[in-house]
């Protein structure tokens, strides 16, 4: 048996040759999920909503409805929210695997009354990353003063803080990567 080529490993893992896009295999097999808030917009029941917010990512189809009554107290908020949940759990089931067959991504509940928003189910993907030391003093800073539990929560919530404060300019950056892409997919095929 021949040893396998380190080059061509490298090369592979680089992107070149094959198919592979952006974000290796993995996004390049998923099926795109661009139209998902329009496909949600017609196909979830028009009484339950006021407004629906999408989000996607590779893993995950995150569908938030913002239900009726924005005066209610967040108590009020809390339980029509619980309520909603449970008279509506086989139909948002239903939708779900819908969704899940055509979008290869696991979808996640959530439903929002004024100021109070409330998940229902979501995803909490696992992400590699290599640290050196001067990265990990800092998570270890945020756990010794109490602020995150570990290191894994010390690096989640570094990343919502930035999240908060780079708002615009990671849209900016999102808008910029899908004309990236759109252009590409316009290309000619090699």
């Amino acid at each position: 048996m021949d040893a396998p080529d380190p080059d061509n490993r490298r090369g592979a893992r680089r992107g070149e040759g094959g198919s592979r896009g952006r974000g290796g295999w993995q996004a390049a097999d998923l099926p795109s999920a661009d139209d998902s808030a329009d496909w949600f917009a017609g196909r979830l029941p028009s009484e339950w909503f006021t407004d629906v917010e999408v989000t996607t990512d590779r893993e995950e189809i995150l569908v938030i409805g913002t239900l009726a009554d924005e005066s209610a107290t967040d108590a009020e908020a809390e339980g029509r929210i619980s309520r909603f949940r449970s008279e509506t759990r086989e139909q948002r089931i239903e939708i779900a695997l819908e969704a899940e067959a055509r979008y290869q991504r696991k979808v996640s509940w959530g439903a929002r009354i004024g100021r109070t928003t409330a998940l229902f189910t979501h995803v909490s993907a696992p992400v590699m990353t290599r640290l050196r030391q001067p990265e990990r003093r800092v998570l270890d800073t945020l756990v010794d003063a109490g602020v995150a539990r570990s290191r894994s929560d010390a690096l989640a919530w570094s990343v919502r803080l930035v999240g908060e404060h780079a708002d615009e300019w990671l849209g900016q950056l999102r808008d910029a990567m899908s004309a990236v892409d759109k252009l590409r997919g316009e290309g000619p095929a090699l």
